[in-house]
């Protein structure tokens, strides 16, 4: 179990650029995948680091904002905290659905745009240490002394 624990994680980082890679390089998805890995590559503890504190902050920022929800939703469906306590649980209504439902739409509203940019930020970076594509930006963009027949120093 905690072989594979270990593996599924590894994979999991080294695969984690694969969506920027399919999107941004229009590649199909084994070479999204192979690419990922390749940027990963020698990078997997910072990548790692990364990962971990944006999913931290993803269950801070999930949690804090349910918090409210669950809150009203139960105030809202008429449940007695008592019944939390008892051995087959509350019973909740429809109240306590719609508005926990509307409580993860705010979430997810919120998260997915950001998981997204990170991911797509740590791409970008990646490329940028590896491949110069901010000489590539730069010289795409027009900026002065980036011409391509500019001689570099």
């Amino acid at each position: 179990f905690t072989a594979a624990c270990v593996v599924i994680l590894w994979l999991q980082v080294s695969l984690a650029l694969a969506a920027p890679a399919l999107m941004l390089e229009r590649q199909g998805v084994r070479a999204a995948l192979r690419r990922s890995a390749k940027l990963v590559r020698g990078a997997w503890w910072r990548t790692f680091g990364i990962l971990a504190l944006t999913y931290l902050l993803v269950f801070l920022v999930s949690f804090l904002v349910s918090i409210p929800f669950g809150v009203v939703a139960v105030i809202a469906d008429g449940t007695d905290i008592s019944e939390f306590f008892e051995s087959g649980g509350p019973s909740l209504g429809w109240p306590f659905l719609i508005i926990t439902g509307i409580g993860e739409v705010v979430v997810s509203t919120l998260l997915y745009p950001f998981v997204a940019g990170v991911m797509a930020l740590l791409y970008v970076d990646q490329r940028i240490r590896r491949e110069a594509l901010d000489l590539d930006l730069a010289r795409a963009a027009g900026l002065p002394g980036h011409a391509p027949d500019t001689p570099r120093s």
